[in-house]
């Protein structure tokens, strides 16, 4: 009966070759992995054809998901290998490290108080890079266990040698403590595989594991007490597979320490000859993509150069630094930001592993997978960019599924700016990452479906609001969700919170959202007959309400309450209800003529009502004058000025009368006040558009226009009517009318 020890890298191409090797020369009928107890169930799936790598298998908590450790797996990890292989030939493979449920226990039960002022330990291997004269440990394993082709068996060997040596000079790990419990339980396991009368028994675990392991009779005693010792625990475990991606193996996580090439790892896997060549041909395929020009020569003179960096540095291959380094010199020409590029595509890759549908799952991620199915979506690692029109059924279905996972939290697709116009118009960017997995089981109890589980949170989060806005910003996503069987609640929850609510400033904020929901639901066929009474409602309350809000208010109060001005007219008007503007515009005059109204809210109030015709160009050259005057403080005609040109710089331009009360105002401050309220100025004209200021500062050398353009009316004697009549037939040509 023996027991062979197959110590190796996480990940490592040289170790998952030297294992199937191993493998094929040796026969074992029983395997044991490196790995929690729990996902010796989930073994099985590996070689299943639905199950492409990278991916990882989830061990969770099943009551909270959020606790969770992960185990990812290349083609070319070594475990994958192995595990590959036991299937294959029918043999039982089993994981043996300490089960999840316990290291979970010990890890809320630790304080960590041991390690508080200790420095963080290093990794073993860099002892041997410092006498060796490597950078770092994973350089010294590279060169001397991934890529010498020795016999393997003389190959496991050496790393067990080496790590005993290690291991004998009291070099301490990163995870003393809690190697000395995993390697016990693993020993325990170990001898369970050998009371079961398997006479070849393979051990496939990490190198540094390798001496403590094979040390199976003399700690027999001792890991029997180890093992007593370790907590009790009640959590049940449940282990899945997920999809990984190239940039996720780079994580520390689970049993595996992380890579930061697994591109460059696959093609070495997979590549059988001429490793070098057929890289550099792929950095040139990828360069020229981009629009780089590249010829074949590039790529002779880089694989020459690689191969002369290595031999200057005394190495018998060429590694990945040599080539990048080529790549740099020959094929970037010295630009690092191609560099990147390559890196990003090839050295680091975007490629998302795939899993059977028939592997177990919480019903929440099976709907949610149904759903990616059924909607013709693609869950990949790249951003992808989704423009949809509300108006096709299916574009209509996905834009429902998006807005429902964003209740969810789950970030998977992210709304951005259309390219055209619209409220039928939607683009959304989708970008998968696996950590987005662990938040839709975390979810999981919430509901079955994505849908009741939106209409969870929704209802929880009613009940919860306080402020009108909140439950504003909860029908905003409520109805193009189609959550429908909200709406009743929420409704009722803003009648309630308003009716009680004298907080003025907060149905302003909430009612835009509202409006243009009550408008925006139309494109998707929305029943908002009741959404509408109350939006109407609530205006009331503003309309009564607005003019005391803004008595007393202090500057920053009255800049907040400026903006919501400005945004509730522009909403107001577009509402399409002449009860309900007629009503805007006498509230807007009642407040133009209250006393202690902070000036940016007044000159807001004169441009909004000179715009909706609601002022003559009398009374508006009036109030103009008036709050222009020089008597009057500075800094209160800036803020008038700022509020009556509310970012638009053209009155400025064409209106040359308010041109020039404003230019005779600011000749007139005196040089020490014109520099204490030029801030807020500057503040009034960045708001403007670039072609504006221009326009703006060329009118600015003229100074005072002293001659008003004479613009012709249809009152004046001259005007001939049939002359002009003629020219209607070609407008109306030119225009499409």
């Amino acid at each position: 009966m023996a027991v062979h020890y197959l110590g190796i890298r996480h990940h490592g191409v040289g170790s998952a070759k030297n294992v199937g090797a191993q493998l094929a020369a040796l026969k074992p009928d029983m395997i044991l992995v490196e790995g929690p107890t729990e996902i010796s169930d989930v073994l099985s799936v590996v070689g299943n054809p639905g199950l492409v790598p990278p991916a990882a298998i989830m061990a969770y908590n099943s009551i909270d998901p959020k606790e969770s450790i992960f185990f990812p797996f290349a083609e070319y990890s070594p475990e994958w290998v192995a595990i590959l292989y036991a299937n294959k030939n029918n043999i039982p493979v089993r994981a043996i490290d300490l089960p999840a449920s316990i290291s979970f226990t010990l890890r809320s039960e630790s304080s960590n108080e041991e390690q508080d002022n200790n420095e963080p330990l290093r990794d073993p291997l860099d002892y041997l890079a410092d006498i060796s004269g490597y950078r770092t440990g994973e350089e010294w394993w590279e060169y001397h266990f991934e890529q010498l082709n020795n016999d393997v068996s003389d190959h496991f060997e050496a790393v067990a040698h080496v790590m005993g040596a290690l291991r004998s000079e009291g070099i301490p790990s990163s995870l003393d403590a809690e190697n000395e419990r995993r390697e016990a339980y693993m020993r325990m396991l170990i001898r369970q595989a050998q009371n079961e009368m398997y006479s070849t028994i393979v051990v496939v675990c990490g190198a540094w594991h390798v001496p403590a392991l094979s040390n199976l009779e003399g700690t027999s005693k001792s890991d029997v007490k180890l093992i007593k010792s370790l907590p009790k625990t009640k959590i049940k475990v449940t282990c899945t597979w997920i999809p990984w991606t190239n940039g996720r193996l780079s994580m520390f996580s689970g049993y595996g320490a992380g890579i930061y090439s697994p591109g460059w790892y696959e093609h070495q896997w997979k590549t059988k000859s001429n490793t070098e060549i057929e890289w550099l041909s792929k950095v040139a395929s990828l360069l020229r993509e981009r629009g780089v020009d590249i010829a074949t020569s590039h790529v002779i003179e880089a694989v020459s150069l690689a191969f002369s960096l290595a031999r200057l540095r005394g190495k018998y291959y060429v590694s990945l630094q040599e080539l990048n380094e080529a790549v740099l010199s020959i094929m970037c020409m010295g630009d690092a930001i191609l560099l990147e590029l390559i890196k990003k595509e090839l050295i680091v890759g975007n490629r998302l592993g795939q899993v059977p549908e028939d592997i177990p799952k919480v019903p929440l991620q099976e709907d949610f997978e149904q759903q990616i199915k059924s909607l013709r979506l693609k869950l990949t690692a790249e951003p992808k960019q989704y423009d949809l029109d509300l108006r096709k059924e299916l574009e209509l279905q996905r834009s429902i599924f998006f807005f429902r996972l964003e209740i969810l939290r789950i970030k998977w697709a992210k709304r951005t700016h259309s390219r055209t116009k619209g409220t039928f118009k939607e683009s959304w960017i989708t970008e998968w990452s696996p950590d987005m997995m662990i938040d839709l089981i975390d979810k999981a109890f919430l509901g079955n479906t994505v849908q009741i589980a939106a209409q969870s949170i929704i209802m929880g989060e009613c009940e919860a609001a306080q402020t009108v806005t909140g439950v504003t910003d909860l029908i905003v996503l409520t109805i193009p969700s189609e959550l429908f069987d909200c709406i009743d609640a929420l409704l009722e929850k803003i009648v309630a919170l308003s009716s009680i609510s004298s907080d003025i400033i907060d149905l302003m904020k909430s009612l835009p959202n509202l409006i243009e929901v009550s408008r925006y639901g139309n494109v998707r066929k929305s029943d908002l007959t009741i959404l509408n009474t109350i939006v109407k409602q609530l205006l009331v309350k503003v309309f009564v309400g607005l003019p005391n809000a803004c008595y007393g208010l202090d500057e920053d109060n009255s800049n907040q309450v400026f903006l919501l001005i400005s945004r509730l007219n522009d909403v107001i008007r577009l509402y399409d209800d002449d009860d309900t503007l007629q009503q805007w515009n006498e509230t807007l005059h009642h407040l133009i003529d209250k006393d202690g109204v902070h000036p940016i809210i007044l000159g807001c109030i004169c441009r909004l009502l000179l715009d909706a015709k609601e002022l003559s160009e009398q009374e508006t050259d009036n109030r103009i004058s008036f709050a222009l005057s020089p008597a009057n403080d500075p800094y209160r005609v800036a803020s008038w000025l700022e509020g009556f040109l509310k970012g638009n710089g053209m009155i400025l331009i064409y209106d040359n009368r308010l041109w020039n009360l404003i230019y005779s105002w600011v000749s007139l401050l005196k040089r020490e006040v014109f520099m204490e309220v030029l801030p807020l100025l500057r503040r009034t004209f960045s708001t403007f558009e670039f072609g504006e200021r221009k326009q703006i500062g060329l009118k600015a050398k003229q100074g005072i226009v002293k001659e008003n353009i004479k613009v012709q009316s249809f009152d004046d004697e001259d005007f001939n009517g049939e002359l002009a009549a003629l020219v209607l037939p070609v407008v109306q040509q030119l225009g499409g009318f």
